[in-house]
């Protein structure tokens, strides 16, 4: 295998698995009855975009779309490997080599701009939820839950780093 085609197997392999630890992380949030994302409102927002509507009053109040959960989780995915591409574009192939761990939590952090300013606001909630009846909480879970990602980011390569 070519030295590009490793890298991007190794991109996409830490994006994987850093959006797993992040799903872990929001498993064990709701296990402590911590309200997190309903995939499916990604789902059905993207959906509404394909139809032409990029922005709602509140995505839940919007008309459903057919298999907006896989919709949604397969978008919650991509951006993973998408995010993971956006740390080595940063940082450099070596980071592939050579975990480290604040790069990646700082890109993990910096993704938490794609929520609050885009997505969020698109959805009906406003920018950084400033529409929902908790934005600070919203804000500092969203904060949280892209620093898990980060995290996520870093044991991913450290993992992969060892088969190199």
């Amino acid at each position: 295998m070519n030295a590009l085609a490793e890298n991007l197997l190794r991109i996409a392999l830490i994006g994987v698995g850093a959006t797993l630890i992040m799903d872990g992380w929001l498993m064990l949030l709701k296990r402590l009855h911590v309200p997190t994302l309903n995939f499916g409102y990604i789902g059905r927002w993207v959906g509404h975009i394909f139809r032409g509507r990029w922005f709602h009053d509140g995505i839940v109040k919007a008309a459903p779309i057919k298999h907006e959960l896989l919709i949604g989780w397969l978008l919650h995915y991509a951006t993973g490997l998408v995010f993971a591409m956006l740390l080595v574009a940063i940082w450099g192939a070596e980071w592939l080599q050579q975990p480290r761990f604040m790069p990646a939590l700082l890109t993990g952090v910096a993704t938490v701009v794609v929520p609050l300013f885009v997505m969020q606001p698109a959805m009906g909630a406003g920018i950084a939820s400033s529409r929902t009846p908790t934005p600070t909480r919203n804000c500092i879970k969203s904060v949280l839950n892209h620093a898990v990602f980060g995290y996520g980011l870093y044991l991913a390569g450290v993992v992969l780093a060892q088969f190199a």
